[in-house]
């Protein structure tokens, strides 16, 4: 059987996309992916890389030149701004797909506006996710010991183990200066509010958190998370409010604005980028 003439014609193509992003939203962008109609390959990094930018963008930028030319439409990063951790990410034959996102947050709240929302009706609040409960037992164990794979933000067990991890990993200097601002960090918080979905509750989050906020004395919450932007980044539809995308040839720049990043221009002379950037 025939469509009629006036049927529009649907088309097969399914979008293929890579995804690069931090683990702390493995669980999101997992159940997201599974219920997108596009193609997808995933590579999730380790939690920290915003702790030394420089380096971080490194690592991500090693992995984009690792993508395979003409393989995929699109490779989606999936981190925020995180300390100008994407600043100076370059495209190189594939273009980018980055939600406009100060931090990972934004991912699991649905909008950078919800995002500034919250952060204006209650400041010095610390969220929580499962993948941010989940993230010491992922690298390498730290910091499992009769905590259940967490320690409350900048108590003094936890500061010690990721103090010895930075020593490791960055250098002395490097250490004592996280350590401090880590330590400085811990005075703001007045609320622990846990980001809950219906997916994540066998994992029984709220409970760690409860117990987090108990140790801290800072009150708990519960909010209601809203993954609709990681599956409109997963599902193609960029929108240019929510979604930057990077075509070959340019790299990411602050926009110091309400798009929180932008594109590096082109010079029209001779083809260099240079540093000011538009939407």
């Amino acid at each position: 059987m025939t469509a009629p003439p006036d049927t529009p014609a649907v088309s097969t193509h399914r979008r293929f996309l890579k995804v690069i992003a931090c683990e702390i939203a493995l669980r999101e962008i997992c159940h997201a992916v599974a219920q997108s109609p596009s193609l997808v390959d995933l590579e999730f990094l380790p939690q920290g890389l915003h702790d030394t930018p420089t380096r971080g963008r490194d690592e991500i930028q090693r992995r984009l030149d690792a993508v395979p030319a003409g393989k995929y439409d699109a490779v989606l990063i999936g981190y925020g701004l995180c300390s100008s951790i994407l600043k100076d990410l370059c495209a190189r034959d594939t273009r980018l797909v980055i939600p406009r996102a100060h931090d990972c947050i934004t991912f699991f709240l649905g909008s950078k506006e919800r995002y500034q929302q919250c952060f204006t009706e209650r400041p010095g609040t610390y969220y929580f996710t499962a993948g941010w409960l989940e993230v010491r037992q992922r690298r390498d164990g730290e910091g499992t010991a009769g905590h259940g794979g967490f320690m409350p933000a900048n108590s003094a067990a936890a500061l010690q183990l990721d103090y010895q991890h930075w020593v490791a990993k960055y250098g002395e200097d490097q250490a004592r200066y996280l350590m401090e601002v880590m330590a400085g960090w811990s005075t703001r918080y007045t609320h622990g509010t846990l980001i809950d979905f219906d997916f994540t509750r066998p994992l029984r989050c709220r409970e760690e958190v409860e117990r987090v906020c108990q140790e801290k004395g800072w009150q708990f919450e519960a909010l209601e998370g809203d993954l609709s932007l990681l599956r409109r980044w997963l599902n193609g539809d960029w929108t240019e409010n929510d979604f930057l995308v990077v075509p070959p040839g340019r790299s990411v720049v602050p926009s110091f604005d309400e798009g929180v990043i932008a594109c590096s221009r082109m010079s029209p002379a001779d083809g260099h980028q240079d540093r000011a950037s538009t939407a």
